[in-house]
């Protein structure tokens, strides 16, 4: 039986398909993401994970329910941190209406504390458009290579650069190139952003990732 958990925890799915927790099988999410042309393998032992993904990556979704309900998600994000895992750990965070108050200080756990990589999404449709994009395998063959340290630039990460109010495309890449990761960003000067991006992106950049934290959250 640990055998076959440890094949299960380790399973890197071809691309075009995609593992997921059994807890999904009937929820919009998978409906999308079947929808969007990816075949699912649904499994029980992914461990703390939601989802395998062909890229080598594995997601926690992290719900507003999850977020509202209390603390209770920091402890699964913990497991999910400290799991054997050879995987890229991501983590998926619905940014709400209901949730947002609390998001900023849910970002700082998983990002400063745990240094694990948040994706902010608005909700399940939007996640499966993400997971689907990853499944077939879009930006395999990223184009952006950093000629450094011949290192393909992660699409996930490059996405969530461009969550930022006033970065595009364009901007997220200057980024990237410049700053090795988004701990790098989160933790850059407005002076050392506006050397990259220009004085009003680099305010926006600033404040994006140190928005205060609400009373109580």
């Amino acid at each position: 039986m640990e055998t076959k958990v440890s094949v299960v925890l380790n399973a890197v799915p071809p691309y075009g398909h995609v593992i997921a927790s059994e807890k999904w099988r009937n929820t919009s999410l998978i409906k999308s993401v079947k929808g969007g042309g990816l075949k699912i393998l649904f499994e029980n032992e992914l461990g703390v994970a939601d989802f395998h993904l062909p890229n080598k990556s594995c997601i926690l979704y992290v719900s507003e329910c999850d977020i509202i309900a209390g603390n209770g998600y920091k402890r699964k994000l913990v497991r999910y941190r400290n799991a054997s895992s050879s995987f890229q750990q991501l983590v998926l965070v619905e940014n709400t209406r209901l949730s947002e108050q609390y998001f900023s200080a849910v970002q700082r756990f998983v990002v400063f504390d745990l240094g694990l990589t948040l994706l902010p999404v608005s909700g399940q449709t939007e996640a499966s458009q993400l997971i689907t994009q990853m499944g077939h395998g879009e930006g395999r063959e990223n184009p952006f290579r950093r000629r450094s340290a011949s290192r393909l630039l992660d699409p996930l990460v490059l996405a969530l650069v461009q969550q930022v109010p006033g970065v595009g495309r364009v901007k997220a890449l200057a980024l990237l190139q410049h700053f090795s990761s988004i701990q790098q960003i989160c933790n850059a000067a407005p002076a050392e952003l506006e050397s990259v991006v220009g004085q009003a992106a680099a305010q926006q950049i600033h404040s994006f990732f140190h928005k205060p934290t609400t009373a109580g959250s």
